[in-house]
Formats: C-alpha cells, sequence, structure tokens
C-alpha cells in the first residue's frame, strides 16, 4: 500500500499529541496523521482535502466535556464512526541531559497543569508556563534547549521528540481518561454497533424531558450519559445530546420515533462500537 492510499486522519494538535497517540490506537500505525492547530481547523481538514476523516476529544473524565467540539459536531455534518478512550498519564519532559533538579520553570496545556495540581503544590518553586499544546510544548523546549525549562505532555510526545522523561504520573487522579470520537463525512453500518448519539431540541413545555427520555427506560435501553448546550441565539434554550448503550434492533427504532415526536428538532449523530478503557 503507497501512502498516497493511506487512510490520512487529522487531529488537533501538534505530533505526539495525545490525540495522535488515540488515532493510531484505534486504527493501527498504517495511517497518516494530519496534525492541526486548533478545532475549528480540524473540522474543516475533509473539506479542505487535506484528510480523510477525524479524530476529536469530546470528553475527560475530570474536565467534563470538550465544549468547542461539540458544538463544531453539529454543525460539521460529520458522522461519528468509531470511538477510543485513551489514558491521560502526564509526565515530566525535559531536553536531553535535562535533570529535574536544575528545573525552573515547566510549560503545558492550562487543562494539563491544572491536572497536575499536587506536583506543583509540592514543588513550589517551579513556575508555571500556560501554552497551547502539551505535545507543541516538548517541541519548543526542545527547540530551545534549555535544561531548566520542561514540560508536562504525555510519553508518546517524548519518543516524538526524543525528549527526555524526568518523573511519571505527574497527575493527581490516575483514573483520568479521554473519549475521542472517530468522525467521517459519510454515515456507515458499523458491525457491531452498541452506541447511539443524538442531539436533540424540546419545544418548552411542562414534562417534555420526561417524554423525551421515557421511551429508553420503558424499554430497557441504558442512557449512558445526557447534557445540555445553549442554543446560540435563543437564550435560555438549550439542546440535549444523548449517549445510549444499544443495538440495532425493534427496541431502539421505536425509542427513537418517539424521541422524535416529542423533539422539534432530532439528529442522530452516529451509532458506533462503544469504546473500552484501555
Amino acid at each position: 500500500m503507497t501512502r498516497s492510499t493511506r487512510l490520512r486522519v487529522a487531529f488537533q494538535g501538534e505530533r505526539g499529541a495525545f490525540s495522535e497517540e488515540a488515532a493510531r490506537t484505534l486504527l493501527g500505525n498504517r495511517i497518516v496523521t494530519v496534525p492541526r492547530a486548533n478545532f475549528a481547523q480540524l473540522f474543516r481538514a475533509v473539506r479542505d482535502g487535506v484528510a480523510d476523516v477525524l479524530l476529536a476529544p469530546v470528553e475527560n473524565s475530570l474536565a467534563g466535556a470538550v465544549q468547542p467540539v461539540h458544538d463544531l459536531l453539529l454543525s460539521s455534518r460529520l458522522h461519528i464512526v468509531g470511538e477510543v478512550v485513551r489514558p491521560i498519564a502526564h509526565c515530566l519532559i525535559g531536553c536531553p541531559g535535562a535533570s529535574f533538579a536544575k528545573l525552573t520553570a515547566v510549560q503545558s496545556h492550562p487543562v494539563a497543569l491544572a491536572q497536575c495540581e499536587r506536583f506543583f503544590a509540592a514543588y513550589p518553586g517551579l513556575q508555571r508556563i500556560a501554552a497551547d499544546d502539551t505535545a507543541g510544548s516538548v517541541r519548543e523546549i526542545i527547540a530551545r534547549g534549555d535544561p531548566r525549562r520542561a514540560a508536562i505532555a504525555g510519553e508518546f510526545a517524548a519518543r516524538a521528540y526524543g525528549a527526555r522523561i524526568l518523573r511519571r504520573h505527574l497527575e493527581d487522579h490516575r483514573k483520568n481518561f479521554t473519549r475521542f470520537f472517530l468522525l467521517s463525512p459519510a454515515a456507515q453500518p458499523i458491525r457491531g454497533a452498541d452506541k447511539l448519539s443524538v442531539v436533540f431540541e424540546l419545544r418548552h413545555q411542562p414534562g417534555a424531558l420526561l417524554r423525551a427520555l421515557e421511551p429508553f427506560a420503558r424499554r430497557s435501553l441504558n442512557l449512558l450519559k445526557i447534557e445540555s448546550r445553549p442554543i446560540p441565539g435563543r437564550p435560555w434554550e438549550y439542546r440535549f445530546y444523548l449517549d445510549v448503550r444499544a443495538r440495532a434492533g425493534a427496541p431502539l427504532a421505536v425509542a427513537l420515533d418517539d424521541l422524535k415526536r416529542a423533539s422539534s428538532r432530532l439528529r442522530v449523530l452516529g451509532h458506533y462500537v462503544c469504546a473500552k478503557e484501555n
């Protein structure tokens, strides 16, 4: 297989990002990964012709939903065709030859810094520097060649840039996971699909949410998550994102029909195989 025929997968961030590692975990190492600077560029990657599919983080088990991704997913018309969950283990990464004793500053994405509070409390002399990206921080400290500055990122980023891992597991909570969606411009039947994601809007009526959700409970379909998001331009009105554990069949089809009747707007985002924590 030539490079031109390999699947091109866009991700947000720089080489070595958690998202790139997640893409390779889900799809293998034969893919061509395409870094994009921000989420807006990520969601344009297929339209711009630089990628065939994209992988986007949608939720962290500690920080919660990645809200820009939810909003872009709705406006993009892309379809969820896969899911992967990856543990987020933060490493302290320095230049080759760096030592922990000589560090004066640590840089990373603000979320990564915030997930390592106990480390910074133990070493209050270390200056925190907020940056745009975890893997990008590793690239920057390697480029600077300053042994006094380190980055917080994953082991995958350290390998990508030939950096040195000074400490492992800086994160406050070991049960730290990020969920990613694989998004495609074309909907496709997925063998073994057992998880459905939908987004819907309701009329302002008493009991509207109950009527929307009750059909799933009546058919013993497990609701994994429901989350509300404001509807732009309509103050104090909300749309709801719903994840359901269910295989294709009559119970799910009928529940979706009931939800459609109870909603003012409904869109199925995808029916795919539920990821397992790795």
